[in-house]
């Protein structure tokens, strides 16, 4: 395509745009409305998708060591557990560290358990990290199976409602940012049909004296690129904002360290990436399956 026609195509785009002013603020007030719903909604699930990464990154296999078993067993066992493909990590703590580690956690009631330390009742234990989480059952069972262990614990009731709740939040948080997305574009193309309608004898002229249907398409491509954009700019202004103070107030809640949400920088300016992405998706697609029809003459 010539500079020249692209340039005709822009200017005839942006013309239209400014020529349906009414349409036009309708049309992007449904853009606008859409990707505010879409950007909250992607704030929500790609913050709650990363806390539920770190919950899972910290999920860890605790084997216990048989009381009886000799130093030259505990470094076989070390190497056999480092042996397993899946395991990602392997650190041995001693029974002392163990009842320090205990005390700590308690708090004040862990000051009872000081009367301990010259008869430690605890066993030593490997703290194992898998590679991926998801792996930790099967690996807990492979440890759980060798000599001189104890007993093997991570929580399986815990792990498993974790990973089941992480996936349907995943599933659920998608289902619903494409809901919206195919919405939108409904809402759009039934917008900027009634735009078209108004025009639907110029573009029968246009094919009859021989127009291509990509030139046709090309100014309402542009047409809705220009709508995408500027309803982006309402919704990316509300994520910016809006996260920069929920990130200068969430101080309280990530005290918890399991609870961090994502730093704003780059994060806040990769949503705004992807609503402008989303946005113009959105606004091109509309105008393109709206003027599809009127090109069949």
């Amino acid at each position: 395509m010539k500079f020249s026609t692209l340039k005709r195509h822009f200017k005839e785009g942006a013309r239209n745009t400014w020529r349906n002013s009414w349409m036009t603020i309708a049309s992007i007030g449904a853009v606008t409305t859409t990707l505010i719903l879409v950007g909250v909604f992607l704030v929500v699930i790609l913050n709650l998708n990363h806390i539920a990464n770190k919950l899972e990154e910290d999920v860890q296999i605790k084997a216990l060591i048989e009381l009886t078993a000799e130093q030259t067993d505990v470094d076989q066992l070390e190497a056999d557990i480092k042996a397993i493909p899946k395991v990602d990590t392997v650190e041995f703590l001693t029974k002392e560290e163990e009842l320090e580690n205990l005390i700590e956690s308690m708090g004040e009631q862990g000051q009872a358990w000081t009367l301990y330390e010259q008869d430690n009742p605890l066993n030593d234990a490997f703290v194992v990290q898998t590679t991926d989480p998801l792996d930790t059952e099967d690996v807990a069972s492979q440890i759980e199976q060798m000599e001189n262990i104890k007993s093997v614990n991570f929580g399986q009731d815990y792990v498993d409602k974790l990973f089941t709740f992480n996936q349907y939040a995943r599933n659920v948080g998608l289902v619903l940012i494409f809901a919206l997305v195919f919405t939108a574009i409904f809402l759009i193309s039934n917008t900027i049909k009634i735009t078209i309608l108004a025009r639907k004898k110029e573009i029968g002229i246009m094919k009859l004296v021989g127009a291509t249907n990509s030139f046709i398409r090309w100014p309402f491509f542009v047409e809705g690129m220009i709508l995408g954009i500027l309803g982006s700019i309402l919704p990316i202004l509300i994520i910016l904002i809006g996260y920069y103070y929920l990130e200068r107030s969430g101080v309280t809640i990530q005290q918890f360290n399991f609870v961090q949400i994502l730093p704003f920088n780059p994060f806040a300016f990769q949503i705004a990436g992807i609503i402008v992405g989303i946005g113009v998706c959105i606004g091109v697609w509309g105008s393109l399956m709206s003027v599809r029809k009127f090109l069949k003459v």
